[in-house]
This record gives C-alpha cells, structure tokens and sequence, in this order.
C-alpha cells in the first residue's frame, strides 16, 4: 500500500466510516483462544524484539517462540488500529506476511503495539505476559549493503557483497568472488562505500588476483590502481565526500598475528598508516598526512564537507626505528597502540586542510577509538572504543560510543551494549533517527547485523536484529555481516558488470600529484 493511500484510508476511519479493522496473517485458522490462563512469565523468543522501537518500514519480525512444553501458538499484535493474527504449529514460528505487517506499522506510525503471545500446552491455553513494539515516525533508508565472510583468514574465497531490501526479505547479490579455491582468480572484495547515502557514487577494492578499486558512477565502472613510491600501499579505507567527487582514503601497512592462548583469535596491526585524497573526476591521488610520528586511519567527512575526522596514534618511537624491527616491536606490544578521533578543517573551494585537532581522546583514559562516524545533523560522533588497537571487530571490549559535539558529553550507547562481545562498524541513517551496527552478541563468533533507534534527545534505545524470513536464519548461518553500510536506493551496477570489469580490464593508474 502506498503512503498515499493509506493516507486516504487514514482519512476515511477518522471520519467514522470504519470502527476498526482485522488484519490476518500467516494462516487463516488463525485464532485467539476462547479460554486460556494468563501467565506472568515472559515468553522466550529468539530473537529478542521484546520492547523495541522500530521503523514502520522495516521488514516483519518473524520469531521463534521457544517452548518445548507446547504444540501450537497465536500472535496477536494489536495497535491503536488494526490488529494482526498469526498462528504457528509445535516449531514456533511465527512468519508474517510482509503486505499485512506493513498495513498495520504504517497505520500505527508513533504508536505503541501490543503483542500477545498464546500457547498450547498439555492442559490447555496458556498467554504469556504481553510486550510492546513502539513504532516510530521516521522510516530507515531501504537498503542495506554488506559482506558476508567465513570465519577464516588464509583465503580469498567464498566472499561476496550483497544488498537488502529492509522492507522485506528480498537479497541480491552485488558482487561474489569465485566460489572455489583459484589460485590463478583467488580476489577478496572489501570496504565498500557510498556518497551521502546514494548509489549513484560508490566504490569497493579488490584485493589480490585482478586487484583494483571499483569506482562506480550511475551504470559506469572503471578500475583504477593507486600505487606509487610516497604511498604506503593502495587505498584502504575510504569516505565519500558528501558533494565533490573526492574520496579520502587511509592508506595502511597491515599485519595479522593469531593468539595461541587469548580468548580473541586474532589481532590486525597497522604498521604505518597514512591519509590520502582522490580525485574521482580527474583520477589524482595525493598524500594529506603522512609519516612515523603518527599513523592515521579510518576517515570519515562531516555532512558539510567542510571538516574530515580520523583516528591517530602516536608513534614518535618508531621514526628511529629500523625497519627489520618495527612489526616485531608493534606485534609485541599491540596492545599498547592506542588511537584517538582527530579531525581537520577542509576548504572546499581550493581543496586544501587546515591543522588537525584533538576531537576525542581515549589514549589518556588507556582506551582506543575506531570508525568515527559523524551524524546527518552533525551534532554527534559516534564511534567505537576499546582498550587498545584499531580493529575492534575482534575485541571483546569494544562498544559504541557517542559524543555530542554540542555539549560536549562523551559516552557509551548503553542501550546497544553487549557484555564482554564486540560492538563495532556501525553507521547512521540518512535522517539521523538509527544507528546500523554489527555485533557478535548472540555466539561470540560471528558478527551479526542489529538496529537501533537514536532518538531527538540522543538516546539509543533497545538495538534489535535484523529481521530474517526465517527466524533460524542467523542461528544456521555460519558466516559473518561485515560493514553494514545503508542507502536510500539499489546499487544500480549488475555482478555481471562488475564481474566483467574486474576480470577483463586492468587497473588505470592514478596520477600522484605531490602537494
């Protein structure tokens, strides 16, 4: 139903013509007990969407009721109008037809639903205590891109970038690798980024065999390679500027080093890292900060443009330093490598940066920052913070925290911790109302996709999984979200296309342009 419509029929029942309304889903018998006995205990679903605000255009949120004394269940969601039916046999789940969902969230839009659970067990109808789902007024933007990874590190197979339409369960493919050990086709497929929430500019590297960046611009791809002797490697990790077609990349000297005896199995270090600006029209690369006193990395524009953030580490120690001995000292003490969110000014109009200045320090407190991200409004920072390194994906100490660029006030997003399991690469939505973040809450090994709402006082509420059609999906997955990253529209590329460009052409140079 569209917005316009439901409009229309909004009008109609203020009116009075309608009293109410029944919505039925999942299956016409359907139907709440005439009898049963009211519990105080609270059902256990799986996943958790007890409580929870939610956008009106999310997609349904199929659960699992978890009850082996029972063989048969009832949903009823119920809101200020309309209400929804939904029965499951003795599996308990619960599987809503999107069209029906979407009529009763949208009716409902800053409203609270009730939703009542019933089961039937050996000696009759039981109802457990209900609980609510507030609906939001603002929608999230309706796609979210992201990689799927197995949990392991030796080689680039099986990796592929996919989109999600959030109003319902629709998956495409934006673009696989091959799918069986190659060694002559053997590519990983990484970091892929967007300008100001469109796909109209986007881009993602590949790195290994038929390696380059993929710039896309509307339908047209081009392969372009950033390579020269002041730059420490290709570009790493990037940010769209908001309206020009430039990039900032970090440019990064990376290692992994696995843990014999440590409950996180990995630890990524960044041996030197520095910033760079691309030019996307022109095809120029050049160098914006760069050298051993500090390494650089993560960088992120504010919505204007006018200002770029990173994180930094000082290293004064290692401009004397070797080579032959600089990764085995970082290796050695990666764990006393700590970043802070730095930021500088940026003349748009000659293109050039200001001094960079302290945004946040966590080196001080002996904690490390990562993936600052700045909100649409531009009041808030919000970014990750463990106890040291940059990697946070494998750090049990990582959290989400926010800091509003207003007041001043630093601190952690409450709502959206997980005791002693990473939070980590998290963006905003376009309107500044959720926050996308990926987790590892639920196992501890594999980092799942979760949703919560940053309402207009800067408070985050009860962050929520991505809904799935089936409500075993993340249970039965053995692979990790990686980089969730939202946009209001499809990426417009097919996998062909970039499967053509990525095994069919070689990378265009970029020209370095010395400042």
């Amino acid at each position: 139903m569209s917005r316009q419509t439901m409009k229309r029929y909004l009008k109609w029942m203020a009116n009075g013509v309608a009293l109410s309304m029944m919505l039925t889903a999942c299956s016409p018998e359907a139907k709440v007990p005439e009898t049963f006995t009211p519990l105080q205990e609270e059902a256990t679903l799986y996943p958790d969407y007890t409580n929870v605000t939610i956008p009106a255009n999310i997609a349904p949120l199929n659960v699992r009721v978890e009850d082996e004394t029972a063989n048969e269940f009832v949903m009823k969601i119920t809101g200020k109008t309309g209400e929804l039916l939904c029965s499951a046999s003795e599996d308990g789940k619960m599987k809503m037809d999107s069209t029906t969902w979407h009529q009763l969230t949208e009716l409902n839009r800053g409203e609270t639903l009730t939703v009542e659970l019933y089961a039937h067990r050996v000696n009759g109808w039981v109802r457990y205590a209900p609980y609510k789902i507030q609906v939001a007024q603002e929608d999230i933007d309706g796609f979210l891109s992201y990689r799927l990874i197995e949990p392991g590190y030796e080689l680039y197979r099986q990796l592929g970038l996919y989109q999600r339409n959030l109003s319902n369960f629709e998956v495409t493919p934006i673009y696989e690798n091959n799918r069986v050990y190659d060694d002559e086709n053997n590519h990983c497929i990484n970091c892929h980024n967007y300008q100001a929430y469109d796909t109209e500019r986007m881009l993602f590297h590949v790195r290994g065999s038929h390696g380059g960046t993929l710039i896309a611009q509307g339908t047209e791809v081009k392969k372009i390679g950033i390579k020269h002797d002041s730059i420490l490697s290709a570009g790493v990790y990037p940010s769209w500027h908001p309206t020009l077609p430039l990039v900032a990349f970090s440019t990064n000297k990376t290692g992994q080093a696995f843990h014999m005896k440590h409950a996180e199995k990995i630890e990524v270090v960044d041996e030197a890292s520095d910033l760079l600006l691309y030019d996307a029209e022109k095809n120029t690369v050049q160098n914006v900060l760069k050298g051993w006193n500090a390494m650089e990395t993560f960088p992120c524009w504010n919505p204007t443009g006018d200002t770029l953030y990173y994180c930094q580490a000082e290293t004064p120690h290692l401009i004397t330093m070797a080579d032959s001995l600089r990764t085995s000292y970082l290796l050695s003490h990666y764990d006393s490598v700590r970043y802070n969110v730095m930021c500088m000014p940026f003349d748009v109009t000659t293109r050039t940066f200001g001094a960079p200045r302290m945004v946040i320090n966590c080196a001080d407190d002996e904690e490390s920052a990562s993936v600052p991200r700045v909100s649409p409004d531009g009041r808030y920072v919000l970014y990750t913070r463990g106890d040291y390194g940059q990697f946070h994906i494998w750090h049990r100490s990582a959290d989400l925290w926010v800091k509003d660029l207003q007041t001043g006030e630093d601190r952690a997003l409450k709502a959206t911790n997980a005791a002693n399991q990473p939070d980590s690469y998290h963006t905003w939505s376009s309107n500044g109302r959720w926050i996308v973040f990926a987790s590892r809450r639920l196992d501890g090994n594999f980092s799942r996709v979760f949703i919560a709402y940053f309402d207009t006082n800067g408070q985050a509420h009860k962050a929520f999984l991505l809904p799935q059609e089936d409500p075993e999906y993340n249970v039965l997955l053995l692979k990790s979200f990686n980089v969730p990253e939202l946009t209001r529209s499809a990426v417009k590329v097919s996998k062909d296309k970039f499967h053509q460009v990525i095994y069919n052409t070689k990378s265009t140079p970029a020209k370095f342009m010395s400042r």
